[in-house]
């Protein structure tokens, strides 16, 4: 706490009239939210297109207002999660030449159903 008191006949540093930072002292503060701005948050590449591409989708989010965020949001989960369970999937076996072993669920030479009794 300071004891210190301006001396009679100096004015006060600053007025209720005067600008404060370029704004005049009566100007009532703003309640309205302020616009969509990006973060700035670098997309460090995967080396994996499709997935590459999922993440600069989220770029597309900083150009919305904050509840228009939840949808590009929920494009990019899905599209990571599609992305995941493809690499989970087995590649589709392609039939060989004659004398190989055939695709899955393909009919077998050997019938091993049980169901001929003798």
């Amino acid at each position: 706490m300071s004891d210190w008191t301006p001396e009679a006949g100096n004015p006060p540093v600053s007025t209720p009239d005067e600008p404060v930072d370029g704004e005049p002292a009566g100007a009532a503060p703003s309640f309205e939210p302020a616009g969509p701005a990006p973060l700035g948050v670098v997309r460090t590449p995967t080396g994996h297109a499709a997935v590459d591409a999922r993440l600069e989708r989220l770029a597309d989010a900083d150009h919305l207002p904050a509840d228009g965020h939840i949808e590009v949001y929920e494009d990019v989960h899905h599209g990571l999660r599609a992305e995941l369970t493809s690499l989970d999937a087995r590649p589709a076996a392609v039939p060989g030449p004659p004398g190989t072993a055939a695709a899955p669920g393909a009919p077998s030479a050997y019938d091993n159903t049980h169901d001929h009794r003798s």
